[in-house]
């Protein structure tokens, strides 16, 4: 049986083929608020499919929702959209050589048929599957994706980092989306881990009139390590967030406006500090329901707005998707996503980790667990 080593060259345990009946260590969401660490039977790759032993996974801010407050599509399902690792594997069709990569997985699995997908616009399928929500994903030893959803990693890419891929894309997309020039001012409303990775990809795009509204202090330290001055920092717990951005803007406002919060309250503020002829760019999940007052509407109408909206990446396994743009960034190391990363668990601890962010009794940025 041929040995197996990890990136820095240790060896790992030898493992046998896995077979119909083998088991894997698992996270199960049986109903909300009930997720189990247990045995549970490991995935066979079916065809076009490879088994990925999971290395690193992050926990996405919607997860918690997912797990303690709605639910998810069917039970038990495994949860875990954001992580990496290698693959053990390899289903029918799918080339041998795949077994042993290092890779990232895109967790959208679209259907191919739709008019969306036609276009090569898988993030807008019209009936895709999704690892982690609509089927197992990657909080367990084992994860089953299609080939085609792979991205190989370079060696100077941690599986750490890899596992950050998929936000790190989301915010990329928004940023192409929303296409900033040279010289406009850039405003970004709420610094959780997709707006903290927005501010990195825009500073190292160059844009540098950029102003953030938040309201944490390891916010404001992890904007200023990326090279925003103090003074670009609204702190929206003290200060009166339009006001100071009126203030800096000549009253004018952003001509680009990043909404990644997803509240009615910051949506329609986002309307009011956007300059005429000025871009809405919406991000944020939503909390709840959206409603616009008259006014906020009038707002859009005169002021000649336009609105856009974005939830996910582009993935086309192609050298200009959003996945390669940050793989690019990673293996140049012209990024570095690991200093927002503030919990660092085992496996075995995954839970705790949910319970940082779902109780907020402590300081966190990116929550990672890995094997």
């Amino acid at each position: 049986m041929k040995r197996r080593y990890d990136i820095m060259g240790t060896k790992l345990v030898m493992r046998k083929r896995l077979r119909n009946g083998d088991s894997m260590k698992a996270y199960r969401l049986y109903g909300v608020g009930d997720l189990r660490l247990e045995e549970a039977l490991c995935p066979l790759p079916k065809p076009g499919e490879v088994l990925v032993r999971v290395k690193a996974a992050g926990i996405c801010g919607s997860d918690i929702p997912r797990i303690y407050q709605t639910g998810t599509y069917h039970f038990p399902t495994i949860p875990g959209h954001e992580f990496a690792g290698v693959v053990e594997e390899a289903g029918e069709h799918v080339d041998s050589e795949w077994k042993g990569k290092r890779v990232g997985v895109f967790p959208l699995i679209p259907c191919g048929t739709c008019g969306p997908c036609k276009a090569g616009q898988y993030e807008m399928c019209r009936a895709y599957g999704y690892l982690g929500s609509r089927q197992d994903g990657g909080f367990a030893e084992y994860v089953a994706a299609p080939v085609k959803n792979l991205i190989v990693l370079p060696d100077e890419v941690s599986y750490e980092e890899a596992a950050m891929l998929e936000p790190m894309s989301v915010a990329v997309h928004a940023m192409r989306k929303a296409a900033p020039a040279a010289g406009e001012r850039i405003a970004v409303c709420g610094l959780g881990t997709i707006g903290l990775f927005l501010l990195m990809f825009l500073w190292e795009a160059g844009h540098r009139n950029i102003y953030v509204i938040g309201n944490k202090d390891f916010q404001k330290r992890m904007a200023e390590k990326l090279g925003l001055p103090a003074d670009s920092f609204c702190d929206s717990r003290v200060q009166d967030a339009e006001a100071w951005l009126a203030d800096r803007t000549d009253n004018r406002g952003a001509d680009v406006f990043f909404e990644c919060v997803g509240r009615n309250e910051t949506v329609t503020q986002a309307v009011r500090m956007t300059a005429p002829g000025g871009r809405v760019m919406l991000v944020g999940n939503p909390a709840s329901d959206m409603n616009f007052p008259k006014e906020t509407y009038w707002k859009i109408l005169r002021n000649q707005l336009t609105i856009f909206g974005t939830w996910n990446s582009s993935f086309t396994n192609s050298e200009d998707d959003d996945w390669h743009y940050v793989l690019e960034r990673l293996k140049d190391r012209r990024i570095a996503p690991a200093e927002f990363i503030t919990h660092r668990l085992p496996f075995e601890e995954l839970e705790r980790g949910l319970l940082v962010m779902k109780e907020k009794r402590e300081e966190y940025g990116k929550v990672m667990a890995g094997s």
